[in-house]
């Protein structure tokens, strides 16, 4: 039906409501299948993955509350795959697959997305309706450089895992044997399929219910409700231009980056321009759908966090980064550990917008999604095994209430691996895990407390550790004092690590340390001498006040 026609069906705003709770359902129990389906602890316990539902023109319909980021690996997918595949030769039962950051719609290699269209017969012919969307990251390419994505693992542009319900072997065959851990991966991509199935099943279902024409109807309906609700709210934010600057680290670079963001609210529409240094040598590079999906979620939840998770919200928006820096990197940029900027990205748009509506802005969050990444074989049986763990940190404080302890914050969204699953599967040992004392910035109210995770190798394997705020502390707002930074501790004997990778032996220890969050307003109108004072009488020691301070 064209888009005239479409035009003509009306729906009344109770059935618009009804069919968006619906959609929401759906992308919810796809995300629910994917978990309990799949196989890999990153999965299945950790929940590093995402759902959701794109139209015909591969606008977001809706997308599970999962993974911020994830959407960046969605956004771009669909309108690669009908830049290559003509929708005329699409069956139903045809299943696409891609990953690559520059021709895939991705954002790193890792996240590989798996897309079904939904085909509903009309009037004894089928046509597509929409697409079911699905991505989890598959801990699997490890140990490696990032000097370039070459080196990241193996690229998918979009192409057909299945055709008209037929698997084709020899993909699946090309793509096994580019892994590491095989088995794992097509336990993961088999619990992928089941919830794209699904969803296509859910949604035919509800094509079947109201009819088609109403859906898609309801559907355009919540994509312009979407940008209403966007447009009211930035209309409530004073025009002007606010800019804000902050300084983002990594092992994996031997400097510290300079990054800023200047923000022009001109009625109901905004507008992001961001400074960068150029791309670089290492897989910290953000693709501009990367920077999108950031840009997304930072303004929302400043704008209205009750906004529709749905492409709409993205017409009063205009992102703007040059290309070939580290926000908008070009081909053949590695972006393996792309969410470590992403994160500072989201602290650039927050601390702009405190500006002018410092009660919507909570202090800097951890700024860091810290990770380790282990890989070896398993003693006896000679199997190669990966884990990626990522670790939580300290929330910032609000204008009314504390900072959450040790949660993930901005674009991550997983889950811990428990200590019993983790013990279990690989051969470490997790000997702490404890909330840092002392991390979370002083002020009215109180910036979350990182985390402390320490971790003993019983057999030899690579490690690589990743995170940020190692060297600049999150900052408090209205007077609030800072968070404390991460750190990683090796133990005695272990060799040293080269930005973030080295090898534990067995018996050998590593401790990762996530920074702390901002604390809000003045520390109960008291000077910073009173503070200091504070944090000397309850003791702390001194290795981690300078781990958590930055103090002497």
């Amino acid at each position: 039906m064209s888009a005239a026609a479409q035009d003509r069906v009306a729906v009344d705003p109770i059935t618009v409501e009804v069919i968006s709770s619906a959609l929401s359902s759906i992308t919810e129990e796809m995300g629910e299948a994917l978990v309990r389906a799949s196989y890999s602890t990153n999965i299945k316990e950790r929940r590093d993955c995402s759902t959701a539902l794109f139209n015909t023109a591969g606008e977001t319909l809706c997308q599970a509350e999962h993974i911020p980021m994830h959407l960046g690996s969605f956004i771009g997918i669909i309108p690669h795959i009908l830049k290559r595949h003509p929708v005329a030769e699409m069956r139903p039962g045809d299943v696409f697959m891609g990953n690559d950051a520059y021709e895939g719609g991705g954002t790193h290699l890792p996240d590989i997305v798996l897309a079904e269209p939904v085909f509903v017969e009309d009037g004894g012919t089928s046509r597509i309706v929409a697409w079911a969307v699905n991505t989890a990251h598959h801990a699997d390419f490890a140990d490696r450089g990032h000097a370039h994505i070459f080196q990241e693992g193996i690229r998918i542009p979009p192409i057909r895992l299945y055709r008209a319900g037929e698997l084709q072997k020899d993909v699946q065959e090309l793509l096994l044997l580019n892994c590491q851990v095989p088995r794992e991966r097509l336990s993961d991509l088999r619990a992928q399929m089941a919830a794209n199935r699904l969803g296509v099943e859910r949604m035919q279902a509800l094509c079947a219910k109201y009819g088609t024409d109403t859906v898609l109807a309801a559907g355009d309906a919540l994509l312009d409700y979407a940008e209403r609700k966007m447009r009211a709210g930035i209309a409530t934010i004073p025009d002007g231009t606010y800019r804000f600057e902050d300084l983002f680290d990594n092992p994996e670079i031997d400097r510290d980056l300079t990054m800023s963001c200047e923000i022009t609210v001109a009625g109901d529409e905004m507008r992001l321009h961001f400074e960068a240094p150029d791309q670089v040598r290492a897989g910290l590079n953000m693709v501009y759908t990367a920077l999108l999906s950031t840009v997304y979620y930072a303004v929302k939840t400043v704008v209205d966090p009750t906004i529709l998770p749905n492409a709409g919200l993205a017409r009063p928006l205009t992102v703007a980064a040059r290309e070939g820096s580290i926000v908008n990197c070009t081909a053949p940029a590695a972006v393996n550990g792309r969410i470590a900027a992403c994160q500072r990205v989201v602290d650039l748009i927050h601390g702009a917008l405190a500006q002018v509506v410092p009660e919507r802005v909570i202090a800097a969050c951890n700024g860091s999604v810290a990770s380790a990444t282990f890989v070896g074989t398993q003693p006896g049986t000679g199997e190669i095994w990966v884990y990626l763990e990522t670790i939580g940190g300290g929330s910032g404080a609000r204008h009314d209430k504390d900072g959450l302890d040790g949660v993930h914050v901005h674009m991550t969204n997983t889950s811990n691996l428990p200590a019993e699953a983790l013990e279990l599967e690989y051969p470490l040992t997790l000997l702490r895990y404890e909330l840092v004392d002392g991390s979370g910035g002083c002020g009215t109210h109180r910036g979350g407390m990182g985390l402390r995770r320490v971790y003993r190798a019983e057999a030899e394997c690579r490690l690589r550790v990743d995170g940020s705020r190692l060297r600049s502390a999150p900052w408090g707002l209205a007077g609030g004092l800072p968070g404390g930074m991460g750190g990683f501790v090796y133990g005695e004997g272990v060799a040293p690590f080269d930005h973030g990778s080295g090898v534990l032996s067995p018996g050998q220890v590593v401790e990762i340390v996530t920074p702390g969050a901002g604390g809000y307003g003045p520390p109960s109108g008291r000077g910073a001498e009173e503070v200091a004072r504070d944090l000397a009488e309850r003791r702390i020691d001194p290795e981690t006040a300078r781990r958590v301070y930055g103090a002497a």
